[in-house]
């Protein structure tokens, strides 16, 4: 590498994950890495244009979130506290004894509690008034997944929610990176969460031609990047990870997995749900994030795509791939194919797998991936099975309705970097 500027880097201390591949973040890791998808026939979607979905089977609020009435919570809620909690023990931190002044939240979702919003809005319209819950507010409010978590947790500092469509958990670790910078905080939790996988949701995406019409496969539905590739496979889930200013992780001897040495942010300007065509903002994106790093293109060993298996994104992405890095570029992959398309979530759930990418020195496969068209040729797509390799510096791309382009820098933790350039 060229010399990242690891003064401003933040350390990656805590890892948590609610996916449809599992709820921890080693079940999810293990499920990835076996390219075993999860998408199945759903009969809560009965009558809807798609009916299967990637979701988070179970999962018991009783069990997983506990306390006396977890129900009052909206799923994306009980998501992110699950998710957090587990983040926070992974840091080992005791939120019992942390000064909650210097903590911050930041948690992105694409639609907030929309899954209450619909339950609500039926009952308004078939029942009357009377039924319609008072919590409903406190339910879907987009902020309620973060207000929840602070509370959960303690947390007095910045407290923050983002939505930038499917990027929104990437911005949020994005604006998590900054406070830390500012000094706004020492210690910043954050990520995203999403339960989108609703009759409403289902049908405006189906309607908008963004799913995946394999429903008598749907295992073999979510495809990234494969010439055969139709469509994403509705999904939910969360993603959370602890960060800290590097010194200070140092200072407490905290468990480090990996660093976050760059962000970039950028918007097409160009359509509401279409890439940019020639991909420009995209690829100014991971510059950014490569100059913050202080990292040149050939540095890049690994890019986990946003790869949603959409005709449209999987091409544009994959050129920009091509144009930035040449035909013997880095390893790509996209869990997508595993977890299908987890939302909000999706950008902090994938920045949680990049940072096991980097500490375990194993790429994961794209499941479905058999061969590539016109589009998706020239990049190095690894299926199959996980691949063990050195990864000195992987690009975490994420995508969202309205333009939205984040991209996540992260490198090993020293003592994992000094194993790596021993293996190279």
């Amino acid at each position: 590498m060229t010399g990242a500027r690891t003064g401003s880097a933040a350390a990656v201390t805590g890892v948590g994950l609610v996916t449809p591949a599992g709820v921890g973040t080693e079940e999810t890791w293990q499920r990835v890495c076996s390219g075993r998808p999860t998408a199945a026939d759903d009969p809560e979607l009965a009558g809807a244009p798609v009916s299967m979905s990637c979701r988070v089977r179970g999962f018991d609020p009783r069990r997983h979130v506990g306390g006396a009435q977890p129900w009052r919570y909206d799923r994306f809620t009980q998501f992110a506290l699950v998710a957090a909690r587990e983040a926070v023990r992974d840091a080992a931190l005791d939120p019992r004894s942390w000064d909650g002044a210097r903590i911050a939240v930041v948690l992105g979702s694409a639609a907030g509690g929309i899954g209450s919003y619909e339950q609500q809005h039926h009952r308004l319209l078939t029942t009357g008034h009377r039924a319609v819950s008072p919590l409903t507010l406190p339910g879907f409010l987009p902020n309620m997944a973060a207000g929840q978590l602070a509370i959960d947790l303690g947390i007095h500092g910045p407290v923050l929610h983002t939505a930038t469509a499917c990027a929104s958990g990437a911005t949020a670790l994005v604006t998590a990176a900054m406070l830390l910078d500012s000094e706004a905080c020492d210690i910043a939790v954050a990520g995203g969460s999403d339960a989108m996988v609703t009759p409403l949701c289902a049908t405006a995406f189906a309607r908008a031609g963004a799913l995946s019409r394999r429903g008598g496969d749907p295992a073999g539905a979510s495809r990234p990047f494969d010439a055969a590739r139709d469509g994403f496979v509705l999904a939910e889930g969360a993603g959370v990870l602890v960060l800290e200013r590097a010194a200070d992780a140092t200072v407490r001897h905290a468990p480090v997995r990996a660093l976050l040495t760059g962000h970039g942010s950028t918007t097409d300007a160009h359509h509401a749900v279409a890439p940019r065509p020639d991909g420009r903002c995209l690829r100014d994106a991971t510059e950014q994030a490569l100059a913050r790093a202080g990292a040149d293109r050939a540095d890049v060993d690994h890019v986990n795509a946003h790869g949603t298996s959409t005709p449209l994104n999987d091409s544009t992405e994959a050129a920009v791939l091509r144009e930035l890095f040449g035909p013997d570029g880095p390893a790509v992959t996209s869990a997508k194919g595993v977890t299908g398309h987890t939302m909000g979530a999706a950008g902090a759930v994938e920045a949680a797998l990049t940072v096991l990418t980097v500490q375990r020195q194993t790429v994961p496969p794209t499941a479905n991936f058999r061969s590539a068209d016109e589009g998706t040729s020239d990049i190095d797509v690894v299926h199959g099975a996980a691949r063990p390799q050195p990864v000195g510096l992987a690009v975490s791309n994420s995508c969202g309705f309205g333009g939205h382009n984040v991209v996540l820098a992260f490198a090993p933790a020293p003592t994992v970097r000094r194993a790596c350039r021993s293996r190279v």
